[in-house]
């Protein structure tokens, strides 16, 4: 993409420019997207490596696993266990913890961009969909994202009352983090059956209304530390909006808080949405540089 000559909406870029950046003095750059790409499939690898030829690097899955040691296990996964069983376990909080402690610094959601499997299938699902629906093909459907929190609080009840973890039948994240590591399963049916409706029903419709383990880690993020930055060279353009599967998160970027900017003489801000993933795509897109990565912490270190 070439952010600094042409405006890069989703409609006009094709899927593989959006790999690579053009700075402004002409070198090609990996983007963020490419980025997350490099990790999540390394990560996954590395899975595999460590079940296929005894790596010990990074064990298990993303339900719960290993790290040189350190364990690490996912707090919805954790809270599931809980109220289903009517028991703490005490190893599973101290894994738990550890992902807590990860996700304050580096940004709750960003599990969905920098981690999760299915991010990368979802994308490219998310791309078809953008097509179609250009193209009239289908209708752009797009519905309330707070319907999530009940998806969140609905599961665990389902848990409690069943002593069952209900979600990890429907969890895609868990099915393909699974299957990477352990093998194919019927159950890859469902992750197809997701990424469908995704591609010709509704845009991302998993990560943004369903999935509760974004939820969660969205929960975390309001108190990250790592952030995206705005600042008043924006010209509110509004390229950012059209990126960003979870736009609702750069309100912040509309001309109408101009004024009480002004008044204020504010010039940055931080996009503290609980729905932001940290993808960066909306950083990729800014041809004023307005959006960056920023980590509130710096002056403490």
């Amino acid at each position: 993409m070439d952010k600094f000559n042409s405006r890069e909406t989703i409609a006009n870029t094709t899927f593989w420019s959006t790999f690579f950046n053009t700075t402004k003095d002409g070198k090609r750059i990996f983007s963020y997207r490419m980025k997350r790409w490099i990790l999540v499939i390394s990560i996954h690898l590395l899975f595999f490596l460590s079940f296929f030829i005894d790596l010990q690097v990074l064990e298990g899955t993303l339900n719960g696993s290993r790290f040189l040691g350190f364990h690490m296990i996912d707090i919805y996964t954790n809270l599931q266990v809980i109220v289903a069983t009517h028991h703490i376990p005490v190893n599973m909080i101290i894994g738990s913890s550890t992902i807590l402690v990860v996700y304050l610094l580096v940004g709750g959601r960003s599990y969905c961009s920098w981690v999760c499997p299915y991010g990368i299938i979802s994308e490219i699902g998310e791309k078809i969909n953008n097509a179609l629906v250009k193209k009239k093909i289908i209708k752009k459907r797009d519905f309330d994202h707070r319907v999530r929190y009940i998806f969140w609080v609905a599961f665990l009840l389902m848990s409690a009352f069943s002593g069952y973890l209900v979600f990890e039948t429907f969890n895609v994240v868990g099915i393909l983090s699974r299957m990477i590591v352990y093998g194919w399963s019927l159950a890859f049916l469902w992750v197809v059956a997701v990424f469908l409706i995704e591609t010709f029903y509704s845009r991302r419709a998993w990560c943004t209304y369903v999935c509760p383990i974004g939820t969660t880690y969205g929960m975390i993020g309001k108190a990250s530390a790592l952030r995206i930055e705005w600042n008043d060279n924006c010209d509110h353009c509004m390229v950012c909006h059209d990126v960003c599967f979870e736009n609702q998160v750069l309100e912040i970027t509309k001309a109408k808080y101009d004024k009480q900017r002004e008044e204020k003489n504010i010039t940055k801000e931080y996009i503290t949405g609980a729905d932001c993933t940290l993808c960066g795509r909306c950083v990729d897109v800014c041809h004023e540089d307005a959006l960056n990565f920023d980590f509130r912490l710096k002056s403490l270190v």
